[in-house]
């Protein structure tokens, strides 16, 4: 047994529970100074590590003898912050209790009241989350401050030495070095980035500020060249090269990993999904693989693409580019006319894409265009084929209880410089391709669990029994019977709301659709498979996108091992999975927020255009401080209650509702609107009503 594992039972057996060091060396029967030094070592390792804290007086005790949670603290803007723990709901921190603990900090915290016991205080910083960060430079007299783009990290960073010279007003990159206690954080200045209030610098402080690489190692970029100039092997694999296979994808379109065929056999359907073969040009271990790791996925923005890999693979020879021969890992399913997979079959494939088509090509041959359906003559019976199979697959995933969620997405273009901001929208075709690819993913999921390898899943957990109740008591004050149990919600009885809503054509669809949301919990990757409940489905991976995702990249390692007959080989993976499980989820939740925030960036530029223009929108949030309202374009912008009609406003949480005695607002209302003001710094836009 080592010191450390020593010490940490003797502190879980109580003998050495609220001691100070020189009491813990004297139990030991530790009298050397090299013997105490070696003690005071261990206990400084387990204070890093969270397995002991101090109390008060100076005296070492592990967490649970003070009642400590463990946790994340999430910063808001206005100062206070929330603490994301493990297995349970938030809790409130205001900020006269953070004791100098930031956003993304790993602290310790007690409960100390609050309306719902979920008020709490930090108790001691694990770790610091943010030591880098994004900013304005400002002068003072005694040197400068940087004030953060993250308004959720609520301090001005100090600058304390360092090489770098800014002027007031531009835009810094900041290494944050020092914390120290009842001050602001010091720190210095890495990088100077540009001017503030440019869309360009503006953009590039957030991507830096989220960590996101943008250049590639010299070792992964030497090893892309090599492995694209290898000749493609062409023994060994399934050659479907002959068969009409196309891929289907957005005008815009970065990479294609992915490519489809369908054909009928008198009843079932033949459906083939190949999805391209990274994992033979990025092996395991290598400089490509320990990029792709730490990247964990692709970045989209407007104007640019962070991918995963370099592009020589990326949009190289992965990529299944039309008329050209790649290499594939593929799913092969005969579908009944119920949608049942009756069989199936996974292999190393070879294919040729026949065509490249878009979504809207393949819609509007769907709809009978004659122009595009002579020019792609003989893709005519099998998108019909594909499009009659989807609808079975849809009506499929309907019965078993799939929730159809309407989100809106955003379409933002850039075109010689030139921003539009829309509504993306989805057709038969999108419909049908994320049909094919969630058919894949379930089949692919299955096919790994019953040979019980090490694995990727993907798990979306069932709403907690609050959340549920919360939804509940929603529906309620709107008149809407929902019948299903909040400590065991299932999916189909979700889905059965917003299908009675979109029947019935309720105004209410789009709005129970958007709370709905909010009460689920988020998708996340795991080692264990729960199931996913916003699909319905007991068994979920992602197989369908290796070239941007690592989770998809990994479980094709895994897959090709089993199909090698190399299960031995694939158990070794056992030891990695959960960590990577971990570590992909995390830097998924880093894309999606860097995405989100350079979107909002566009928008907001783009509404500058539309300063004093009237809108028709719909409430979508209230708090009670604001109104905020989503245009039909998706941009989002608040109306500040000081710009009400004046009157005795009550946030009502319960109801999502902002209501004066003359006046309510509540999500889902209809309003007009006119555009006030945009701050690029923030990236919000500021509304008033158009009546006011």
């Amino acid at each position: 047994m080592s010191a450390r594992e020593e010490l940490i039972q003797k502190f879980h057996s109580g003998e050495l529970q609220y001691k100070k060091e020189s009491e813990i060396c004297r139990l030991l029967g530790i009298s050397a100074r090299s013997g105490r030094d070696a003690v005071a070592a261990v206990l400084s390792d387990l204070l890093r590590a969270g397995d002991i804290v101090r109390d008060e007086r100076g005296r070492f005790v592990t967490p649970e003898k003070l009642s400590l949670i463990r946790g994340i603290l999430h910063g808001n803007e206005r100062g206070y912050a929330f603490l994301e723990r493990e297995g349970g709901e938030d809790l409130f921190i205001p900020h006269r209790a953070l004791h100098g603990a930031q956003h993304k900090d790993e602290v310790f915290a007690k409960i100390v009241g609050g309306e719902r016991g979920d008020e709490a205080e930090v108790y001691a910083v694990l770790s610091r989350g943010v030591k880098e960060l994004a900013g304005t430079f400002y002068k003072e007299e005694r040197g400068g401050c940087v004030s953060p783009d993250d308004k959720k990290y609520f301090e001005d960073i100090r600058i304390v030495g360092g090489k770098k010279r800014a002027f007031s007003g531009e835009k810094v990159f900041v290494k944050i070095k020092n914390w120290p206690e009842g001050r602001k954080p010091e720190g210095e200045i890495e990088e100077v980035l540009g001017r503030g209030g440019e869309l360009s610098v503006e953009e590039e402080a957030l991507i830096k500020t989220a960590g996101l690489a943008e250049e590639f190692p010299q070792k992964a970029l030497a090893e892309a060249r090599r492995v694209a100039a290898e000749k493609m092997p062409l023994g060994g694999r399934r050659d479907c090269t002959n068969e009409l296979t196309i891929t289907i994808d957005g005008e815009d379109a970065r990479d294609f990993d992915d490519a489809i065929g369908v054909t009928r056999e008198g009843e079932n359907f033949l459906l083939r999904v190949h999805i391209a073969d990274v994992t033979h040009y990025v092996r395991r271990g290598g400089a490509l693989d320990k990029e792709a790791y730490a990247r964990g996925t692709s970045v989209y923005f407007p104007d640019r693409v962070l991918p995963m890999l370099p592009v020589e693979l990326s949009n190289g020879v992965c990529s299944l580019k039309e008329g050209e021969d790649r290499l594939t890992l593929s799913c092969f399913m005969k579908v009944d006319a119920k949608g049942r997979v009756i069989d199936t079959e996974i292999a190393e494939a070879i294919i040729r894409s026949r065509n490249r088509m878009t979504y809207s090509d393949v819609t509007k041959i769907l709809e009978g265009d004659r122009a595009l359906c002579d020019r792609y003559a003989h893709l005519v019976p099998m998108l019909h084929d594909a499009a009659a199979l989807a609808e079975i697959l849809i009506q499929k995933r309907a019965a078993r209880g799939s929730i159809d969620l309407d989100v809106k997405e955003a379409k933002i273009a850039v075109e010689n410089g030139a921003i539009t901001v829309g509504e993306y929208v989805r057709t038969i075709s999108h419909r049908m391709i994320e049909e094919f690819m969630i058919l894949a993913n379930e089949t692919v999921a299955a096919f790994m669990a019953a040979y019980e390898m090490p694995f990727i899943y993907r798990v979306h957990e069932k709403p907690s029994e609050e959340k549920a109740a919360a939804f509940k008591a929603y529906l309620s004050e709107l008149g809407i019977r929902a019948i299903f149990r909040p400590e065991n919600v299932r999916p189909g009885e979700y889905g059965k709301i917003l299908e009675g809503l979109r029947g019935a054509q309720s105004p209410m669809c789009h709005v129970v659709n958007r709370v709905m949301l909010r009460s689920m919990s988020k998708a996340r990757y795991s080692d264990q498979n729960s199931g996913h409940f916003g699909l319905a489905s007991d068994c979920y991976c992602h197989f369908t996108s290796p070239i941007r995702r690592y989770p998809d990249l990994l479980i094709h390692h895994i897959i090709k091992l089993v199909l090698e007959g190399q299960a031995g080989e694939a158990q070794r993976f056992e030891s990695f999975v959960g960590g990577a499980a971990l570590r992909c989820s995390e830097t998924e939740r880093r894309a999606d927020e860097a995405e989100r925030a350079v979107d909002e960036l566009y928008k907001v530029w783009y509404m500058r255009e539309h300063l004093g223009e009237m809108f028709e929108g719909v409430v979508s949030g209230v708090t009670a401080f604001a109104v905020f309202v989503e245009l039909p374009n998706t941009v989002e912008g608040r109306i500040r209650i000081e710009n009400l009609p004046p009157d005795d406003y009550i946030f009502i949480e319960q109801k999502y509702m902002l209501k004066g005695e003359r006046r309510a607002f509540k999500i889902g209302d209809a309003i007009k609107i006119t555009v006030a003001a945009c701050d690029i710094g923030t990236r919000k836009c500021d509304f008033l009503l158009a009546e006011e």
